[in-house]
């Protein structure tokens, strides 16, 4: 006997289990030598995550499609694995030894720490894989690869020697976006804007040769001044136009710096004229590289002033009191030597004016300080070769996104590319496999006695050599994600067999940072595209339309979420959710409301066991007699296509909409309801028929809901293989439902007709306010003999279901009635005596008068582009949404007034 409950808690461990001893999820196994492949590489999660929303949204849509496929009978890979994560694993290990009072990274050294690092990810790192798992992903655990590993690494040192081989891989010298804290340059995607309350400074820049004429210009950054090397204005500026080509004086320093005439400067912000610091602003180094300007550092890794000994800085500058305050900045962090600076801007009457100033200030995501664009040599791998080949293969239709707006973003990226930054100032990640000579020399070899080889080469003898101490920018590693975790360098079976990969499921923020590098990566050393289809998801809101955050408290953790409701309420929340572009608002109603579906499936197999409903071998659906089998035997199937063509489509939320409409609506709902009289009546065909039928579809819904529900299902699919003929499989391995079924149009014609008519006399009855427990007649116009042979045949359940009192026939509609429509055929319901039904026309219409006004004010404030531009999104899309309730519920009402009238 069936629990009377779904308790998740006790059946998710239990049936992980199951899944791992049957190797469910193993790619390559015997019984699918000959099946196509299938493989969806993970975007691996950090070694330091935990599941968030995100997380939970990106698995389950993956698993989805593992789990639908695998039943397709394709050989499915999912392959896991994880990122090491390298500044924010360093971080974890360094406030772990500071919180045991240990010895700090500095002091262990490289080796030590590096050990350390490695101890640290096999006690504690990792967790989320864990989590994973109690989500349901179906990935190949076997195979979990890390992409510090021995076979990644090999792989990691290939690609930079290759490249560097090919001359795209070099050093050079440029800005980067460098963190202070973490002492390392950081990639853009660990850089957050901030909005700060700040300061313009508007400083004076005397006119060299000209004396009481200044150039004033405003900056937010004025100890950044000392390292400027020019002055811009607009080439149509006539304000500046006789001045381009002179030169100013930069206050404190003395040096001649020249006016330079770009396009940059816009002459209607501010005072038209903008210091240019090509070694610490981006916009400022482009200029500097058109007009051949000097590069002028004057901070160190630190943010702190470095003027001292500062041969660029010094260069120019003029030698006075002046000159011996600036250098007295030495070694002062950048934000204490701006108030000196001012100080001494004011004190000289060289600053026009200070004004408050709210703007974004870029920050490191991780360390919470301000990132300074900073002068370096890195690494750079020169990408615009690959990017074409990535262009290209987009272009030809041999990877597609979905939805297709986002190629838009791809190419917008790939077409104005900047050679990548690839090196990192850390201890924890890929070192660089470059080794130096006394000189400088640099020697890029697969191993140290390979470099030491050149090296004697080089210079005719052995020579001692140096480690670059760099380590390689993570993205780098997980750009060879798709190959390097199926063997590559090596020629394996796997590799041959699964790549290119199926399908790439991620969020839109790293198609820069992932996609667009896996596609380069991959069509370059693989020659072909690493996927073939990459669907693109939204963001999970909070049920207001707002991003989640800490410091908002809006933030929902998908494992309460599990713990509360089960693996299954959540999963089939967020793929019902998944409409392609669109963001998810997540509210915990909704998980709890699909929790309430698990529960109805459950509570639809309990009424199947207590009605003696047990599967029967050989039982073919598609010779079902009886006219309601025969329904939903067509539904099924047709349910089975519409979920199918969803899911081949990444239409997640629809396909997952059609299988919730199947199994609520027409299963449980009408057909079970239906079917009762069968089952309570007595013993013979019909009753076994009926029987055998709703065990059949109880399966079938199994197949269907199991890539979004799949411990629920596979415990119900262990529970009915109990009863009636031995299962072949676990439902993992299932095959899934055929969508070739027929519909049989008679069947459906009559209890489609059963169906609307009940549905309409029960809208009739709630629109006008016809009290709940009354049974009102019903009349059949002008009836055909069809609709009379079908009344005949569910009288019974009419009366019951649609709670009517009599029933009968007229050639026209009687006075006081309300009439209905259903599928060409008039039916009237004489409410005379029950309800007012003019009463209830000026109900009807007062509250239509009162939606209309509602629409119109939220069309009017929609139409207003300040309303639109201000508010914050959440704001604007709960008028969206309101908007469509009112016209839905405009209708309903609309469709009432036509029946009254």
């Amino acid at each position: 006997m069936m629990d009377k409950t779904f308790e998740p808690g006790a059946v998710e461990a239990r049936i992980s289990a199951l899944w791992e001893k049957e190797g469910a999820f193993r790619a390559g196994r015997a019984d699918r030598a000959g099946a196509p492949p299938y493989c969806i590489v993970i975007p691996p999660p950090n070694v330091t995550g935990s599941l968030h929303m995100g997380h939970a949204l990106n698995n389950t849509l993956q698993d989805v499609l593992c789990r639908f496929e695998r039943m397709r009978g394709k050989d499915v890979l999912w392959q896991p694995g994880m990122d090491h994560a390298g500044i924010a694993t360093q971080m974890v290990v360094e406030r772990q030894l500071m919180e045991r009072q240990e010895p700090s990274r500095r002091d262990l050294g490289r080796e030590r720490f590096i050990e350390r690092v490695w101890a640290w990810k096999e006690q504690s790192g990792g967790a989320i894989i864990n989590q994973l798992k109690r989500l349901g992903a179906s990935c190949d655990w076997s195979r979990e690869r890390f992409t510090m590993d021995e076979g990644l690494s090999q792989a990691v040192v290939k690609v930079f020697v290759t490249l560097h081989s090919e001359g795209l891989i070099y050093k050079d010298k440029r800005l980067v976006n460098w963190d202070p804290r973490f002492l390392t340059a950081i990639s853009d995607l660990e850089v957050q804007q901030v909005e700060v309350k700040g300061h313009l400074w508007h400083i004076r820049y005397p006119v060299e040769g000209e004396a009481g004429r200044f150039i004033t210009v405003a900056t937010t950054r004025p100890e950044t001044m000392l390292g400027d090397t020019a002055v811009a204005v607009h080439p149509e500026d006539e304000r500046y136009r006789d001045l381009i080509g002179r030169n100013v004086v930069l206050p404190l320093v003395g040096r001649r710096i020249p006016i330079v005439a770009d396009a940059y400067s816009d002459p209607d912000k501010g005072t038209g004229a903008v210091k240019i610091t090509p070694a610490h602003d981006f916009n400022d180094f482009d200029v500097g590289k058109r007009h051949g300007l000097r590069l002028v550092n004057v901070l160190g890794p630190e943010a702190e002033i470095t003027v001292r000994d500062n041969e660029a800085f010094l260069e120019g500058a003029v030698a006075g009191a002046d000159l011996d305050a600036v250098l007295a900045l030495h070694g002062l962090d950048r934000f204490e030597a701006r108030k000196r600076i001012v100080a001494m801007l004011e004190e000289r009457e060289l600053l026009a004016a200070i004004e408050p100033h709210t703007h974004m200030v870029p920050h490191g995501d991780r360390s919470g300080v301000v990132i300074e664009p900073w002068l370096t040599d890195q690494w750079y791998l020169d990408v615009k070769p690959l990017a074409e080949k990535a262009l290209a293969a987009v272009r030809a239709g041999k990877t597609r996104f979905v939805p297709e707006t986002w190629e838009k973003t791809y190419f917008q990226w790939l077409e104005n590319i900047e050679p990548w930054c690839i090196s990192r100032q850390l201890w924890w990640g890929h070192q660089i496999p470059a080794w130096y000579g006394p000189d400088g020399h640099v020697f890029v070899a697969a191993g140290e006695d390979e470099a030491r080889s050149a090296a004697a080469r080089h210079y005719g003898s052995e020579v001692s050599l140096t480690r670059d101490e760099d380590v390689l920018d993570t993205w780098f590693s997980s750009a060879l994600w798709p190959f390097s975790t199926l063997g590559w360098p090596e020629k394996t079976p796997e590799l041959a067999r699964y790549y290119p990969t199926s399908t790439l499921v991620t969020g839109f923020d790293i198609i820069f940072f992932w996609v667009a590098r896996m596609m380069m990566m991959g069509i370059h050393f693989m020659d072909d595209v690493p996927f073939r289809d990459v669907y693109i998801h939204a963001l999970v809101r909070d049920e207001k339309g707002a991003k989640m955050s800490k410091s908002k408290g809006n933030v929902i953790d998908p494992l309460d979420l599990v713990e509360k409701y089960g693996a299954d309420a959540l999963r089939f929340t967020l793929a019902a959710m998944a409409a392609q572009g669109r963001d998810i608002k997540l509210s915990t109603q909704r998980v709890e409301g699909y929790r309430n579906f698990a529960t109805k499936i459950w509570n639809a197999a309990r009424f199947a066991e207590m009605n003696g409903c047990v599967r029967v071998a050989d039982f073919a659906p598609d010779k079902a007699t009886l006219t309601l089998n025969r329904w939903i035997v067509g539904e099924c199937g047709a349910a089975a296509g519409a979920v199918t063509a969803a899911l081949e489509a990444f239409k997640f939320n629809e396909a997952a909409g059609a299988a919730y409409r199947f199994v609520w609506n027409l299963f449980c709902d009408w057909y079970l309801e239906l079917a009762k009289p069968v089952l309570q009546g007595e013993d013979g065909p019909a009753k076994d028929e009926t029987r055998a039928t709703i065990a059949f579809v109880l399966d079938e819904i199994c197949k269907l809901l199991h890539p979004f529900m799949p411990f629920l299902t596979e415990e119900l699919w262990a529970i009915k293989g109990e009863e009636g003929p031995a299962r072949e499989t676990i439902l993992a391995l299932a095959p899934w439902p055929a969508t070739r079924v027929a519909g049989d149009a008679e069947a459906e014609a009559e209890i489609g007709w059963i169906i609307d008519l009940v549905s309409d006399i029960r809208s009739a009855r709630a629109e006008t306010n016809v009290p709940a427990g009354a049974q009102v007649p019903l009349v059949f116009v002008g009836a055909s003999a069809e609709t009379r042979a079908r009344v005949a045949r569910w009288e019974d359940v009419l009366r019951r279901l649609a709670r009517l009192g009599d029933i009968s026939y007229a050639e026209a509609v009687p006075g006081g009635s309300i009439q209905l429509i259903v599928r060409g055929e008039v039916a009237a319901l004489p409410l005379a005596g029950l309800v007012d039904l003019a009463a209830e026309r000026i109900r009807l219409e007062r509250e239509l008068g009162k939606l209309d006004a509602d629409i119109a004010r939220i069309d009017a404030k929609l139409a207003n582009a300040d309303f639109v531009a201000r508010a914050p999104e959440e704001v604007v899309e709960e008028q969206k949404e309101r908007r469509e309730g009112a016209l839905l519920r405009q209708g309903k009402i609309r469709e009432a007034l036509a029946r009254l009238a």
